[in-house]
């Protein structure tokens, strides 16, 4: 009886252990399924009912053009919706895979990217980039800038930009065109800098070499300045895997985890679901964004040869879900491993910044490629802590909470619009509907 016994207590140890070890390691990870109801994943249909009354009323108000809406819990789809036009001038349907320029949502991708290859010991955080791109070498620092001729003097930076600072916007770097300091708008426009896309034949690796002759904002890891890191990190990537950066993304991440709708440039058999950019008009009517510094249709047209790791992807809710997924997952999905769990949480889980972006005192701080929510923010009711998240330039969103399993992401395309507060209230719904 105590041998029968002792033979059960075993194998109820090893199954447990089993069930733990491929739990923690994820490699069963499998891709993103709909739930069979919304209650098998802890989530209340009845509430779910308030997203769509709110949704829909942000487009009956004039509030959106429209939108596609997904949420997921445990690896599984909760809710997935389209609500009003893709295109507002002829009255075409949002449906739920049409593509959305996603912009700098596409830096949390291209930060991945880098710790992919961070992994395979092909560098260290704290490496210069002039180790790899030496134009970066000796970096300056503004000092003067004159308005009348654009001249400007420049001092030694004190140290050099390294793959930790380009990836955390510590370097000083600039943003060009949506620069918050007008002297780098008029400096990096006179250098010719590609800020975000082109339709023109530009290339990454001409464009970044330009880039590392100007005058940073400050000293590399002295301040937080939103900047072009992540398009360097592009170019580092296409130098360190010995691929073309779009060449290395479809093969190492986009194929591998079945994102078939993400592109730098869409096929022209999916050009047709790319969503229109939309603007008000005068008469607060949607109409579709003209040219303005950057071509909308930089996806579909032109030379397409500059693969921007700071702005340039496209991408539909439910690949971007995917991508997420596998962060959430601690590095894996489909049954293959992209990242280890300490490097997942490295890159999404720990203060990079210290001071710099909120801190510790503050609501959030940033990680190596995300805001993440702290204690203090989850006390205001702005989301678990540990969650994180970022945003596209064409009004996109998107946030993971590890705690909750949930992803969150909301596309849409509009500029030089107001939003309605539809990041905001769909969160907020999102976390109402919770029933366990």
């Amino acid at each position: 009886m105590k041998k029968n016994f002792l033979l059960i207590f075993c194998a109820l140890l090893f199954n447990q252990i089993n069930a733990q070890t491929t739990l923690t390691s994820g490699i069963s990870s499998k891709p993103l399924s709909v739930a069979s109801s919304p209650e098998a994943v802890g989530i209340s249909s009845e509430r779910l009912k308030r997203i769509d009354n709110a949704l829909n009323d942000l487009v009956v108000q004039n509030k959106l053009p429209g939108m596609v809406a997904l949420f997921t819990r445990n690896g599984q789809i909760v809710y997935q919706k389209a609500f009003g036009y893709a295109d507002f001038q002829t009255k075409k349907a949002m449906k739920t895979d049409d593509i959305f320029r996603i912009a700098s949502m596409s830096k949390a991708i291209t930060s991945t990217a880098v710790m992919m290859l961070y992994e395979e010991g092909k560098f260290s955080l704290d490496d210069p980039i002039s180790k790899f791109i030496p134009e970066f070498k000796n970096p300056k620092v503004l000092k003067s800038f004159k308005f009348s001729d654009s001249t400007y003097t420049t001092e030694p930076a004190k140290s050099e930009i390294t793959i930790r600072h380009l990836l955390t916007h510590t370097s000083g770097l600039g943003y060009g065109v949506i620069d918050g300091d007008e002297r780098f708008n008029v400096m990096y426009k006179k250098a010719g800098i590609v800020d975000l896309y082109t339709t023109n034949p530009v290339k990454i690796s001409d464009n970044i070499k330009k880039l590392a002759k100007l005058p940073l904002h400050h000293n590399p890891g002295e301040k937080f300045t939103y900047s072009e890191g992540l398009d360097v990190l592009g170019y580092f990537i296409e130098i360190v895997s010995g691929k073309s950066f779009d060449e290395y993304l479809r093969q190492h991440l986009f194929e591998p985890l079945g994102m078939s709708d993400t592109y730098f440039y869409l096929p022209d058999s999916k050009k047709d679901r790319l969503v229109y950019i939309h603007k008000p008009d005068s008469l607060q009517k949607w109409v579709r964004f003209p040219v303005t510094f950057y071509d909308p249709n930089y996806p579909i047209s032109g030379a397409k040869t500059f693969f921007s790791g700071g702005a340039g992807l496209s991408s539909t809710a439910k690949d971007y879900a995917t991508f997420l997924q596998m962060l959430l997952n601690g590095g894996t999905m489909n049954g293959k491993r992209f990242l280890s769990r300490t490097t997942v949480e490295l890159l999404t889980a720990t203060n990079q910044t210290g001071n710099l972006f909120g801190g510790p005192n503050g609501d959030s701080f940033f990680s190596l490629g995300f805001s993440v929510i702290s204690q203090n923010g989850e006390a205001k009711g702005n989301g678990s802590a540990g969650r994180f998240n970022w945003g596209g330039y064409f009004n996109t969103n998107y946030w993971a909470d590890p705690k909750e399993k949930i992803i969150m992401v909301l596309m849409k395309q509009t500029q030089a619009a107001p939003d309605g507060g539809s990041e905001a209230m769909f969160t907020r719904l999102i976390y109402q509907s919770i029933d366990d």
